[in-house]
């Protein structure tokens, strides 16, 4: 594998600073991610909050006793709503695009206006599925997420095979996904749903080790430039793996509000 033979070309002083390295950078990873998944949670929450009302002359009822504010609905009924839909889409392709002209810090804060704008975007969750739901589907993500995380991290495969293969899954998803915005197909979304849970576990474990192995790689090379912004992109990684996995489980667990 990459990470063993770059490591056997350096000396034992220098692979252990690697390692040492190596830990500081996952390390940077996960609390980069973590703190994304705070933030989509709380936009998430409070947007949701303002989105729904319980007087009946607010406008549009949404379920038994409760309406969508003026709020709501230009978030949620208006043509308002494609923006807010994908607009995570436009930043994330955007954040690719200027990565590279882009400081460490301004990465990292383009990272978090990012997560802010996706809990725009799935604000909506808590108008369909019961808190509850929400909650335990959630704890199940981070549960399967660190377990095929640890894997990505732990295993001595190389993923790298199943790349191209991921990759082409990933771009099908997406493609289905849009589609059936259109379409309205439960048999569609069902399916979606099953290849989307499977598709983003591979890629979590795929993900975590290609973060790995590069930072080893790039580390053995002194590329400090690269290593100061690799976290973000490596952070955005697992972040979007995360979120896709629960939105996918949450298909499968969600309880709908009454």
């Amino acid at each position: 594998m990459a990470q063993f033979d770059t490591i056997r070309t350096v000396g034992v002083g220098a692979s252990a600073q690697i390692d040492a390295g190596l830990r500081a950078h996952m390390n940077k990873v996960y609390g980069l991610m973590s703190v994304a998944m705070l933030l989509t949670g709380a936009a998430a929450w409070a947007v949701a909050g303002l989105a729904v009302t319980t007087d009946p002359s607010s406008g549009m009822q949404i379920g038994a006793g409760e309406y969508l504010t003026s709020f709501g609905y230009a978030l949620y009924a208006s043509p308002l709503k494609w923006v807010v839909m994908f607009l995570p889409l436009v930043m994330v392709f955007a954040f690719g695009a200027v990565i590279n002209r882009l400081s460490a810090s301004a990465a990292q804060l383009f990272f978090y206006v990012y997560a802010a704008a996706m809990g725009l975007s799935l604000s909506s969750i808590f108008l369909v599925f019961t808190g509850t739901s929400i909650a335990q589907t959630f704890l199940v993500t981070a549960i399967a997420f660190a377990g095929l995380s640890l894997y990505g991290y732990t295993t001595k495969r190389d993923l790298s095979a199943f790349g191209s293969f991921l990759m082409m899954g990933l771009i099908g998803i997406v493609v289905a996904s849009i589609v059936n915005i259109f379409l309205a197909s439960s048999a569609l979304a069902f399916a979606i749903s099953i290849i989307g849970v499977l598709l983003f576990a591979g890629l979590t474990a795929y993900d975590t080790q290609n973060i790995k192995n590069t930072y080893i790689q790039h580390a053995a090379m002194g590329d400090r430039e690269w290593l100061g912004k690799s976290a973000v992109m490596g952070a955005l990684q697992l972040y979007l793996d995360f979120i896709n996995l629960f939105m996918f489980l949450l298909q499968f667990m969600g309880n709908n509000r009454e």
